[in-house]
């Protein structure tokens, strides 16, 4: 069992901590009788003082618990009761040890001097007491900490899942407008090489993890599935380039990522012109980033605040949402005009290798 097994389990880690702790107090007694000068036969009384502590303190760790619910005062109250009780028990214990066997059976004159220094006794067992509820406390801190961590993350997963199953259905439902004349036209060829290509782009994005990154070769795969189906619909009218530094082939980035942005472009600069135009995809790698760029040629449209006014569906706000859930603060998503017309999304990400 290691050391993270031990401490996560409750049982051991009392008996662990209880069990140094007497051992503690019996070393810690043992370095001050070597300044007294005292007989060797005093190592026995304090082992067997160490022992009695030992023995006469688990009892209060099944009282506190059964007192654990109650109001602060009362519970104040037991504490302190039961730590003076068993504090004088244990002084009673520690006189008797000490005056049988070092003192060879001495008797006090009145039964009461029994107790005598009780008051320190009383101190060490609410020490010990004041340690194992500092210690519950702590435990119980520890554990919804890691509840409230646990909450998070599986919000956080519920959240970019809720965004992965959020594909635009304009895009299903013109696909299989586009097949469904294919095949009214007779050409099944190119239909069924369109069906094929559909069902690996979905199965594509069912199939990540949205909790986990791909690399950007398998990205760019899956967007060249998802602009070859589109280059059946709109031909030459669709243009794409790929500008990827050598360097960033195997640079990780969430799945999924490219294909809202180049559907937007798609959607809102081929679509609308009657002569269609051309999507680039620039990636670079720039010290401890990745650089990702997505930029049409088409009317462009305006920008205010980094918003898109055209942008009413999910595309850009879930790319942030995405971005955000994964990388928190250690991101940008910058939107501007393109030179000479049209639209540019660039991204910053960490770069990161698989």
């Amino acid at each position: 069992m290691n050391w993270k097994e031990l401490l996560e389990n409750k049982n051991r880690l009392f008996w662990l901590a209880h069990s140094i702790g007497w051992f503690g107090f019996a070393l810690v007694h043992y370095l001050g009788s070597l300044l007294h000068e005292l007989r060797d036969i005093f190592v026995v009384i304090i082992l067997l003082n160490a022992y009695a502590g030992w023995l006469f303190t688990v009892p209060l760790r099944y009282l506190y618990r059964r007192v654990w619910n109650f109001p602060p005062v009362k519970m104040a109250f037991v504490v302190v009761f039961a730590s003076y009780f068993t504090g004088v028990v244990w002084q009673v214990v520690k006189n008797i040890n000490y005056w049988e066997i070092y003192k060879h059976g001495y008797k006090p004159d009145f039964w009461l001097m029994y107790t005598q220094s009780s008051v320190w006794s009383f101190y060490i067992v609410l020490s010990w007491s004041v340690l194992y509820f500092g210690t519950k406390y702590y435990q119980m801190l520890q554990i919804e900490k890691q509840n409230v961590l646990k909450a998070n993350t599986v919000a956080h997963q519920a959240q970019l899942k809720m965004l992965r199953y959020q594909l635009n259905p304009h895009f299903l439902f013109n696909t299989l407008n586009a097949i469904s004349t294919l095949i009214l036209l007779k050409d099944n060829v190119t239909a069924n090489g369109m069906v094929t290509k559909l069902s690996e782009f979905l199965r594509y994005s069912l199939d990540k993890d949205p909790m986990k990154k791909v690399t950007l070769s398998n990205e760019v795969q899956a967007l060249e599935l998802y602009l070859a189906i589109e280059k059946v619909r709109f031909e030459e009218r669709l243009q794409v380039h790929f500008n990827i530094s050598e360097n960033c082939q195997e640079a990780l980035v969430p799945s999924m990522i490219l294909q809202p942005i180049a559907e937007n472009a798609i959607k809102h600069a081929i679509a609308t012109q009657e002569e269609g135009g051309s999507i680039t995809i620039s990636v670079s790698h720039f010290a401890h980033d990745l650089m990702i760029e997505v930029a049409d040629d088409g009317p462009g449209a305006e920008i205010v605040d980094g918003n898109l006014h055209r942008e009413n569906g999910v595309g850009l706000v879930n790319t942030r949402e995405r971005l955000q859930a994964l990388y928190k603060d250690n991101y940008s998503l910058v939107v501007a005009n393109n030179s000479p017309s049209g639209i540019k999304v660039s991204i910053r990400m960490p770069y990161e290798l698989s």
